[in-house]
């Protein structure tokens, strides 16, 4: 029988690592989320690798940033673009697929998926859906930044990206002032000093951390309290980059005068309404918030 008169047979998914070939190990139907590199393009896992090479598709936030990555692998694997814009037309049809026996692999633009990005709609409806949903872990820029602040790590809360107008975040750091854990946040390069301004301000003397660009060539990691980081940050430039800020946890005490709580109330009466200015120092002190908010409006009402 000639060539032509025969269909050929798929070849096997490959990739190259450190130089060499390999052929991916086959991947069952379902969702499986990847974690990617956060910068360096080596901090990938050999099974990540086989997955994405294996897959049917990979579902990527951003397919510039993802094609980038799958050609320095020698990946072929067909990209399908799934992000905040277009994640209510493109799911549906992404489910389909899955409820059709396809392999799909899930990445964000960095680290690990779902942190941050619109995935987790995905990954629930995938599950409602009886989907096999898998974790391909590794890279993430919440951990990496943890391991090297210095800070406590036996119990951390991730916030993601605080709210970009002053009063907005200031109400919410006052929500978080109490939680005995290092606190970890995203921030935008351009709204990095403002933010470490209401932190400090919120927050008061904690240690506090600074960490771009991490895993990349011009990685830094400044510490410091958090005053003084606000300070820093604002008589400079502002950075470029991706940033995680850490912020240690309270320091236990005794109980706090109400002289004192006076004096932070009077403070916070500057920028928030009596309501959040009463939050904050509780949360800030420890004070039962009824006791704090009724000296609040004492306080508020004498200004009058």
């Amino acid at each position: 029988m000639a060539r032509d008169d025969v269909d050929e047979l798929p070849g096997p998914s490959v990739f190259t690592a450190l130089g060499l070939r390999a052929e991916a190990d086959p991947v069952p139907p379902g969702l499986h989320v990847v974690a990617t590199p956060i910068g360096n393009l080596r901090d990938i896992t050999l099974r990540a690798l086989s997955t994405l090479a294996a897959a049917d598709a990979v579902v990527a936030e951003d397919t510039r940033v993802t094609r980038t990555l799958l050609a320095h692998y020698g990946i072929s694997t067909p990209l399908v673009a799934y992000h905040e814009h277009n994640a209510a037309v493109v799911r549906p049809h992404l489910l389909a697929r899955l409820a059709g026996g396809a392999a799909l692999a899930l990445v964000s633009d960095a680290g690990t998926p779902l942190v941050s990005d619109p995935g987790y709609r995905l990954v629930a409806e995938a599950l409602e859906a009886g989907v096999p949903v898998t974790s391909v872990p590794g890279p993430s820029a919440v951990l990496a930044a943890l391991v090297v602040a210095g800070l406590p790590t036996d119990r951390f809360y991730f916030e993601g990206f605080l709210p970009p107008k002053s009063a907005a975040r200031r109400a919410r750091l006052a929500e978080l002032a109490a939680i005995p854990s290092t606190l970890v946040f995203f921030e935008s390069p351009r709204r990095l000093a403002e933010a470490l301004a209401d932190i400090a301000a919120v927050l008061g003397p904690r240690a506090g951390v600074v960490a771009r660009e991490l895993t990349k060539l011009f990685e830094t990691t400044r510490r410091g309290p958090l005053d003084r980081l606000a300070a820093e940050f604002a008589a400079e430039p502002p950075p470029k980059g991706e940033i995680v800020v850490l912020v240690g946890p309270p320091e236990e005490g005794p109980p706090i005068a109400d002289e004192e709580i006076d004096k932070r109330l009077a403070t916070a009466l500057e920028n928030l309404s009596v309501k959040d200015a009463a939050a904050a120092v509780s949360a800030e002190t420890g004070a039962p918030r009824r006791k704090v908010y009724a000296r609040a409006l004492t306080l508020a009402g004498a200004k009058r």
